[in-house]
């Protein structure tokens, strides 16, 4: 799937049909073959918003797979310019994806206008966050005198993407004449058949890596969430050994040889060593004893 900000009349001859054959024989095994204006250019017609381009692409692929029976396994998607924007939209959200192609590619509109290195709640097609969800190969071709989105931009996309391809930076390329350089379609085609060669192993094996999922296992790791509502009561510790009650009572005293009970009114604690009350306020009876060497009130 191809998608720019070019119109499709004006779009590289070479991308209406990419044809990868076999080194065996004649036999076609990839062709790139799927091309579609966005909204408000060349023969469609809508309005170039932000949010409109993100539902052409969906509407584009959702065709692919409903009317010609093409799952997401076979489609390398291809974004130029500001194409980049709605190619990583729908790349983050296919995790199947065979590839993806980023030519000339803006890191976000904000950062092309105003190169500045943040984004903004007014920012639009925010790749620079979008890259890192895709979890295909991602391949990213950029002329190093692009005057109208820095090389910089590119170079970064390269290295936040998960699964980098080897990046082509064509040396004196603009923004709208790379297609001219032979390196580029050399190296177009080559990513077109190294991701043709892709196996389902080897993408399965990829998907694990990203995962963390053991190999043959097909149960998920992670561990049961039964217990995940279970609430741990640590009870208070005695007051006089500091030993942790292993009981729960109603008044939540802790339960130990060394537990007396405290003054009923004023909750003053009892004499460790006799079974007197507290002198208190509330006039409750004496030590009887008058020592001085136990903890009571006297």
């Amino acid at each position: 799937m191809f998608g720019s900000t070019r119109s499709f009349g004006v779009a590289p001859k070479f991308l209406i049909k990419i044809d990868v054959k076999s080194e065996d024989n004649d036999d076609i095994l990839f062709s790139l073959n799927c091309r579609y204006d966005y909204s408000g250019y060349g023969a469609s017609t809508g309005k170039p918003t932000e949010f409109d381009t993100y539902a052409d692409i969906e509407a584009v692929y959702e065709c692919l797979e409903t009317e010609y029976g093409i799952s997401q396994e076979n489609v390398v998607l291809y974004g130029q310019s500001v194409g980049s924007g709605p190619t990583l939209h729908l790349a983050a959200k296919l995790p199947r994806l065979r590839g993806v192609v980023l030519h000339s590619a803006i890191l976000s509109g904000l950062r092309v206008l105003c190169h500045v290195k943040f984004s903004s709640c007014c920012d639009i097609y925010k790749n620079i966050y979008k890259v890192r969800k895709v979890n295909c190969p991602v391949l990213v071709i950029h002329g190093t005198e692009d005057d109208v989105v820095n090389w910089l931009h590119g170079n970064k996309l390269w290295k936040k993407a998960k699964d980098s391809y080897e990046p082509l930076w064509i040396k004196g390329g603009g923004h709208c004449n790379l297609e001219l350089y032979p390196e580029y379609i050399r190296h177009l085609c080559r990513f077109v058949q190294e991701m043709e060669n892709l196996t389902t192993e080897i993408r399965l094996k990829k998907i694990r890596q990203t995962l963390r999922i053991p190999k043959g296992s097909n149960a998920p790791t992670t561990k049961s969430t039964t217990r995940c509502c279970c609430i741990k009561i640590r009870l208070p510790n005695c007051l006089g050994c500091s030993k942790p009650s292993r009981k729960l009572c109603c008044s939540w005293h802790p339960k130990c040889s060394c537990w007396q009970p405290k003054c009923l009114s004023c909750s003053k604690p009892n004499c460790m060593k006799c079974s007197c009350w507290c002198k208190c306020s509330c006039r409750f009876p004496a030590c009887s004893c008058s020592c001085t060497k136990c903890s009571c009130w006297c």
